[in-house]
């Protein structure tokens, strides 16, 4: 995995997007951030805490949306969502009153009794964004969630992102739209290819 020296600092409640040609090291990039890939140099810090996924003080910290996770054939896109939910401690009924409403911002709770298998190539990055932005967290990273969706739901995400920016959760975004770019970013980091 290469990337470019790269440095930035974000303060909290401020959403930057990562931009740049495939191969410039975007993902690599939400990667050590979310503390699943470590830096061969340089320092990764997220509240003052190393990157590290197998901390559970910064698990608890962190959200990352890097494609869709491990799933149960057998249980539904809501059973999933509160699933996801209650295991961050989020009591019950109210894990199950936040899934409804992740799935209702991103216009898919007629899904929501669908088992996985039974989704569109769209309709599963909009429920991995789901399983994402159902848990608490106070920095979220994003990686690519236009993928595979049209311009109405695109419209959607972007909404469902400078909501939780606005309510003050920082966010990483990596994006290849514009648009997106444009309606969710104070900020901007463009990466360029690493040379060969």
């Amino acid at each position: 995995m290469l990337l470019a020296p790269t440095s930035f600092a974000l303060a909290a409640g401020r959403a930057l997007a990562v931009t740049g040609p495939n191969g410039a090291g975007k993902t690599t990039l939400l990667r050590a951030l979310a503390g699943r890939a470590r830096p061969t140099s340089g320092t990764v810090a997220i509240a003052g805490r190393p990157a590290d996924d197998r901390s559970p003080e910064f698990r608890r910290l962190v959200a990352a949306h890097l494609g869709l996770p491990p799933l149960a054939r057998d249980l539904t896109l809501r059973e999933h969502a509160v699933l996801v939910a209650a295991s961050w401690g989020i009591a019950l009924p109210e894990a199950a009153a936040r899934a409804d409403a992740v799935f209702a911002e991103l216009a898919i709770a007629h899904l929501a009794a669908r088992f996985p298998h039974e989704l569109s190539s769209g309709q599963r990055q909009l429920f991995a964004l789901v399983l994402t932005l159902v848990r608490p967290c106070a920095v979220l990273l994003v990686d690519e969630p236009e993928q595979r969706l049209d311009e109405h739901r695109r419209g959607l995400v972007a909404a469902a992102l400078r909501r939780r920016r606005d309510a003050g959760t920082t966010l990483v975004l990596v994006s290849h739209s514009p648009v997106l770019v444009e309606a969710v970013a104070d900020a901007v980091v463009a990466l360029a290819e690493p040379a060969a």
